[in-house]
């Protein structure tokens, strides 16, 4: 049977997500709530889950909470499907984050966040896949990604 090994990395500040991410090891790992998935792709129903994941202790802080990536529209950020991203409740964003964004109430997703003259922009980090334009009234910011957490098998 495979076994898992997990790699740990953290997002260095003031940089471009693709190029933000330092792998650390998990040496020193707390536990924390793990409340279900977020889509990097269409957004998705916000689904609650009980759950938990560990993580270094230097990506917690209080306010700090785990979504599980599905989909591939933040390839380009390092992000991938099955990811679990640690998250810093933030109710805000700059200009070019990438944010956990609630959507009319009900749908979670994450983007890259561009405020503009007409509304917000959610752009995906995928060449491949539209950005998703919506009123400021439209959405609300749950979150702000600090790190990620990904599970490889190894086959040996």
């Amino acid at each position: 049977m495979p076994q898992a090994s997990t790699h740990y990395l953290h997002r260095r500040p003031n940089l471009p997500m693709a190029e933000a991410w330092i792998r650390i090891e998990g040496d020193d790992l707390v536990e924390i709530p793990l409340l279900g998935d977020v889509s990097a792709g269409m957004p998705i129903e916000a689904c609650p889950t009980i759950g938990a994941v560990h993580a270094p202790s230097c990506m917690v802080r209080r306010n700090t909470y785990a979504l599980r990536v599905r989909g591939d529209s933040m390839i380009d950020c390092n992000i991938f499907d099955g990811d679990v991203i640690i998250i810093e409740r933030q109710e805000s964003a700059e200009n070019g984050e990438t944010a956990v964004v609630l959507i009319n109430q009900q749908e979670v997703t994450l983007k890259k966040l561009y405020i503009e003259k007409s509304g917000v922009r959610l752009q995906p980090a995928n060449e491949s896949m539209p950005p998703i334009y919506l009123k400021n009234s439209d959405i609300q910011v749950l979150g702000m990604v600090m790190g990620v957490v990904r599970q490889h098998e190894l086959t040996h």
